[in-house]
């Protein structure tokens, strides 16, 4: 471990660690550059490192891999590069670099034709349809009398 305070430099090493709020990366080694305004700019590695967050008010996480993830916090990104994929539910997208918006929990993947592990230079989705709700697992509702109606007698012409 490194701290640099005045070149604002900090170096991790081993199986590291990184917590953020909802946000944790792990990786073999995490560099970390703190600009003047206190913003924090991460650089992970690792075989691979890892990428997690909790989105906002469920259960569900966004997981990342890559050989190199860049976190920005003035950004709010993560940048994963190298045999890159992301992972929501049974949802999987690969390429060779993904962006990934913290803030919005939106992200975005490029291929690249010149690596030798992106075989077609493609992106690659699995993208799984929503469950159907069978009908009859649909629970009928039920019926309550109205308190605020009277009875009416029938009218006769």
């Amino acid at each position: 471990m490194l701290i640099d305070e005045i070149s604002q430099f900090s170096l991790f090493e081993g199986r590291v660690q990184v917590r953020q709020g909802s946000i944790l990366i792990r990786a073999d080694r995490v560099e970390v550059r703190e600009d003047s305004e206190g913003f924090q700019h991460l650089t992970a590695f690792g075989k691979p490192a890892s990428f997690r967050q909790r989105y906002e008010g469920t259960e569900e996480y966004a997981e990342g891999y890559g050989e190199r993830i860049e976190y920005d916090t003035r950004a709010e990104t993560a940048d994963l590069f190298e045999r890159a994929r992301v992972k929501r539910g049974n949802d999987e997208v690969r390429g060779a670099r993904i962006t990934y918006s913290t803030r919005t929990e939106v992200f975005e993947a490029r291929g690249d034709a010149a690596r030798p592990d992106q075989a077609s230079g493609r992106v690659r989705a699995v993208l799984q349809p929503k469950p159907k709700i069978a009908p009859d697992a649909v629970s009928p509702l039920p019926i309550q009398p109205s308190e605020s109606l009277s009875p009416t007698s029938p009218t006769t012409p």
